[in-house]
């Protein structure tokens, strides 16, 4: 596929080097020629220093063959201009990068359809409802919803306590049994579990399960005593903690603190909640966290701009006693490092927005896609087309590659975790989990067959 993408900061360098070690022919345009050097020759990227508005440019960037054209500058106003323009010449698909939570209104969507922006991207969103999720439990590393919950994804840090260790899958993952384990991540190395595999200690398992069944799975992975959260304390006031604070659950309360007075005082303005709070002072400050109750809060989440101070606070808010840790890392340098020392659940907007993106050029019908960033691998939802491969036979019979495994599908509005013997239907939604780079042989199962199987 051909991609062009606008814009050479944090989410568009870190997108065209994800797409060109998929092999996509990838265009990068940008007018800051520092920027540009930020991709290095180990990625097969062509580099325009140019305005990504620019007709001329854009025509020389081969948009007319484009099958997507991202837009992911600083500036709205600017990605907003360059998709339709990109559009106009003959982009088959575009995608904007937005800072305005207005755009996103259903009411407004088709608005930018009709105009030649398909899609629309706020990171900052994005990044917030990861954190409302991962708050709904405490014990959880990483959690995400499928149709509003008919299915869910639960990463979990197993410790010596839980109960299911050092059992093959295949004694613990039955036809009858209501979970799936659907990847592992040990030490550097990401599993996509067989039969024989076992879990050890340390080791982050993925469960898929209904949400009937959450508390059977915290108790058999030994997270019995950790509370529910109610308080939360958010260190930094940026766009991601307004989103977060926005979109916090009524029965949580939170208290941001942030160093800035003048931001506090625009904070004030933007969230008018009454179980939110906004603290002035320094979220490094032992004596302000003391003050604030740090000794009764169940969440900790530190969003400043620095990575290295976020990893900091968490690690300082877990020897306080806080259970639940979210940082916001940026930096993929850090990542591992991050994890390493078990802060608790890592946020990065760019991984995020590109996750997002990256939907847009499956073939097969794609709901959802998401990068388990500290498994290095990809779950998606999609959509079984009739005639699709998927179809054709029960799962144990389709010759899925290794490195893929299907964890469950909804059918209407109901959950239903497969096993070897699901007769997967035209219709279906269904959840995919493989090594990243495998997607696009995942997607071949789900894509209608012009020549049959």
């Amino acid at each position: 596929m051909k991609i062009v993408i606008a814009g050479a900061g944090a989410v568009g360098t870190h997108l065209s080097k994800l797409l060109s070690t998929e092999n996509h022919d990838c265009v990068l345009i940008d007018d800051d020629d520092e920027r540009l050097g930020g991709v290095d020759g180990n990625y097969d990227i062509m580099a325009l220093c140019s305005s990504p508005t620019s007709i001329k440019t854009l025509k020389d960037a081969g948009v007319a063959n484009a099958d997507l054209f991202v837009g992911v500058t600083r500036r709205e106003s600017r990605n907003i201009t360059a998709c339709m323009l990109a559009h106009a010449l003959g982009a088959k698909k575009t995608v904007a990068r937005i800072d305005n939570y207005e755009y996103l209104q259903p009411q407004n969507l088709e608005y930018f359809r009709q105009v030649g922006v398909d899609s629309l991207v706020y990171p900052e969103v994005l990044a917030a409802s990861d954190i409302i999720s991962g708050l709904k439990h405490s014990w959880v590393r990483q959690r995400l919803e499928v149709h509003d919950g008919a299915l869910l994804l639960l990463g979990v840090k197993l410790r010596d306590t839980c109960q299911i260790l050092n059992q093959p899958i295949k004694d613990l993952c039955g036809p009858d049994d209501p979970y799936h384990i659907v990847a592992l991540k040990r030490g550097e190395e990401t599993i996509i579990p067989g039969g024989l595999d076992v879990l050890l200690n340390g080791d982050l398992a993925y469960f898929m399960t209904t949400s009937e069944y959450i508390p059977y799975i915290k108790r058999i992975v030994g997270k019995e005593k950790y509370e529910d959260v109610h308080s939360v304390i958010i260190m930094g006031g940026g766009k991601t903690s307004v989103r977060a604070a926005l979109t916090l659950p009524d029965n949580m309360h939170a208290k941001i603190i942030e160093s800035s007075l003048e931001r506090c005082e625009r904070l004030n303005q933007l969230i008018d909640r009454s179980n939110v709070m906004i603290i002035h002072g320094d979220g490094r400050d032992l004596g302000l966290l003391h003050e604030e109750g740090i000794k009764n809060t169940q969440a900790f989440v530190s969003l400043t701009g620095n990575a290295e101070t976020n990893i900091l606070a968490c690690l300082t808010a877990k020897k306080l006693g806080v259970r639940k840790t979210i940082a916001m890392v940026e930096n993929l340098d850090y990542v591992s490092m991050a994890e390493g020392l078990d802060i608790g659940t890592i946020i990065n907007k760019k991984t995020v927005a590109a996750s997002h993106i990256f939907q847009m050029m499956m073939r097969a019908d794609v709901r959802n896609m998401r990068t388990l960033m500290l498994a290095d691998s990809e779950v998606a939802e999609f959509v079984a087309a009739e005639g699709s491969r998927i179809t054709k036979d029960p799962v144990k019979a389709l010759g899925l590659p290794r490195g893929i495994a299907i964890g469950g599908l909804v059918r209407g509005k109901q959950g239903i975790l497969v096993n070897g013997n699901t007769q997967i239907e035209a219709g279906d939604s269904v959840i995919v989990f493989c090594h990243r780079h495998m997607l696009d042989k995942a997607e071949k199962f789900f894509k209608k067959s012009l020549l049959g199987w």
